[in-house]
């Protein structure tokens, strides 16, 4: 591809995206550390939730130092109004941790002063400082040219062919910054946050979809598609079985109408005596306890009478009646 064309293609999306979007100026009164605290807020997430999440920070906590020795998990549920508030807290907590170590404060303000080069790479080496970050500062503290790519804009910037698979990889745009001038940064870099965090919360969105194809008609066939969900299946199977067995039952239901029916109709009619064939035969439990009668109802048979029994002598009365010798 070559340059004029990606300049072009970057400018037709700067277009439509004002078009959809109002542009958000930085806040100047914040220093440099909150400028890059802010920015790990910002991260995939919408300014309003951001703002929220930020100023949660600061009125929760006394000081910077007592964010850096909070858990994450408390952290966390501060900044419960991001969409993913655990990974922010997270690059919170390095990067205050970072700068504690290498300065023992806070305070930031003196690299301002200092060479926008050396300063760029000193916060990039910081632990918990993403790309995305430290372009937010260079833009709204620092005053260089700079643009925050995070991996909702990214991901948006792949989708429309202008970043390859390898360079967002490593997290780069190249020519960004030659095809959208410095004054101008600042406002493009806002539109396409606020388009990519819409494309976070929600990529099958219909407005997002029809802000892709108004940039890149040619999108179309790239664009995310809905995955049929497991638990759909499963309880599409159900809903089937239920209804073959309502069906079953209706079937069950009209045919022992139509056997009342008959069955009212053959009342109806003439009696007619019925044949020895005609009758119905009866269960064979019955016919066996007409034809035999029960066990308990037949005639005892008589016992013969008994002999009585001789008493057996006792040795005392053999022994008295015999004679003395």
């Amino acid at each position: 591809m070559s340059t004029v064309s990606r300049t072009a293609q970057f400018g037709k999306l700067h277009k439509v995206l004002k078009k959809h979007y109002k542009p958000v100026p930085t806040n100047a009164g914040r220093t440099l550390m909150e400028h890059l605290l802010f920015a790990c807020c910002l991260e995939d997430a919408r300014y309003e939730a951001a703002e929220e999440a930020f100023a949660a920070l600061v009125h929760t906590f006394f000081d910077w130092n007592e964010v850096r020795v909070t858990s994450i998990s408390e952290l966390s549920e501060v900044m419960a109004c991001l969409p993913d508030p655990r990974a922010a807290a997270n690059r919170i907590k390095r990067i205050l941790h970072a700068v504690f170590e290498a300065r023992f404060n806070f305070d930031l303000e003196d690299s301002k002063k200092k060479n926008l080069g050396p300063t760029i790479k000193w916060l990039e080496e910081l632990d918990g400082a993403t790309r995305s970050a430290v372009a937010f500062v260079v833009q709204a503290s620092l005053g260089g040219h700079a643009i925050p790519i995070d991996a909702g804009a990214m991901a948006i910037l792949k989708l429309l062919d202008l970043v390859s698979e390898k360079d967002a990889e490593k997290g780069e745009v190249p020519g960004l910054e030659r095809a959208i001038p410095k004054s101008k940064g600042v406002e493009f870099g806002s539109l396409l946050h606020q388009f990519a965090a819409d494309f976070s919360a929600n990529p099958y969105s219909p407005a997002v979809k029809n802000i892709l194809l108004e940039i890149e008609p040619a999108v179309a066939g790239r664009l995310p598609k809905r995955r049929a969900e497991p638990g759909a299946r499963k309880t599409a199977e159900p809903k089937a079985a239920e209804a073959d067995k309502s069906a079953f039952g209706e079937q069950k239901k009209a045919a022992r109408k139509e056997e009342k029916k008959s069955a009212g109709d053959e009342k109806a009619g003439p009696r007619k005596k019925a044949s020895p064939a005609d009758k119905p035969t009866e269960p064979a439990k019955k016919s066996k306890a007409k034809s035999a009668p029960p066990a308990a109802e037949a005639p005892a048979a008589e016992m013969p009478p008994r002999e009585p029994l001789e008493r057996k002598k006792s040795a005392s009365e053999g022994l008295s009646k015999r004679k003395p010798r």
